[in-house]
């Protein structure tokens, strides 16, 4: 029987999956980080648009704003465009993703390094990055390679 490439859609669906990830520590935090690095750039993408979390303007280097062609509002909200898209990419294809993820975020802590006043968010991004690598190590043996829905018969 082939083996699918997400997670949760394995053969007896969610509750086998849960009940896996009870049972091997090593697949429950592949959830957990899976499900994480889908819901947390999907909320921040969000965000970009609605700036009830903060107001997302004031995290840019401002040398990134002299260089930038557009406003930072419009920087902001390209900015949101990609997390959307990565957070859907997470949930799609985390094997591949997660290293997408974790290039974004180093840019982002290039971005906040480059200035006083965010080392802290640039530290937490860090462990981010992390996470997301440790996302891609673990995709590597609860997802299947490629990009078809079922391995071939």
């Amino acid at each position: 029987m082939a083996a699918s490439t997400m997670p949760a859609a394995s053969a007896g669906g969610r509750g086998h999956a849960l009940h896996r990830a009870r049972v091997e520590p090593a697949y429950g935090a592949f959830l957990m980080l899976w499900a994480g690095f889908v819901a947390i750039p999907l909320i921040m993408g969000v965000d970009k648009f609605f700036n009830v979390l903060t107001n997302w303007e004031h995290y840019l280097a401002p040398w990134l704003v002299q260089i930038s062609p557009v406003s930072p509002h419009t920087m902001i909200l390209a900015i949101g465009v990609v997390e959307i898209a990565a957070g859907i990419m997470v949930a799609l294809r985390p094997r591949y993703a997660a290293f997408v993820v974790a290039l974004w975020l180093a840019g982002i802590i290039v971005n906040l390094v480059t200035y006083p006043g965010f080392y802290d968010v640039a530290l937490r991004d860090f462990g981010l990055m992390v996470a997301a690598l440790a996302l891609a190590v673990l995709a590597r043996s609860y997802t299947q390679p490629g990009f078809r829905r079922h391995a071939p018969q």
